[in-house]
């Protein structure tokens, strides 16, 4: 199976879309974005919000393809916000994890 990251990179999606994501993701809050848009009390670990976000992600782009009355492009853009924040957490936490492992072997 692909890792997490490859899924996110492989996305195809419009560039005012992707545009409007890298902007608002410097304001991502996973405490305050991932119960909202994944209807659960607490965040779940990243890999799972991850995979989840990329199937609400992916319904949403059906719905925008298709031309759907209820295509909300301010929803998919927060889908996709959430999605390069949490790839954001997921690199930071790969690196300090090197660091930590080269710090251990030196």
């Amino acid at each position: 199976m692909q890792d997490i990251l490859g899924m996110i990179g492989q996305l195809e999606r419009p560039r005012l879309l992707v545009r409007a994501a890298r902007a608002g993701v410097e304001q991502y809050r996973r405490e305050q974005m991932l119960p909202r848009l994944l209807g659960a009390l607490a965040p779940p670990r990243s890999g799972a919000a991850v995979l989840e976000l990329l199937e609400l992600e992916a319904e949403a782009d059906v719905r925008r393809r298709a031309g759907t009355a209820d295509y909300a492009v301010q929803r998919h853009v927060e889908h996709l916000i959430a999605l390069m924040g949490e790839a954001r957490l997921i690199r930071a936490a790969a690196r300090r994890a090197r660091w930590r492992a080269e710090g251990a072997a030196g």
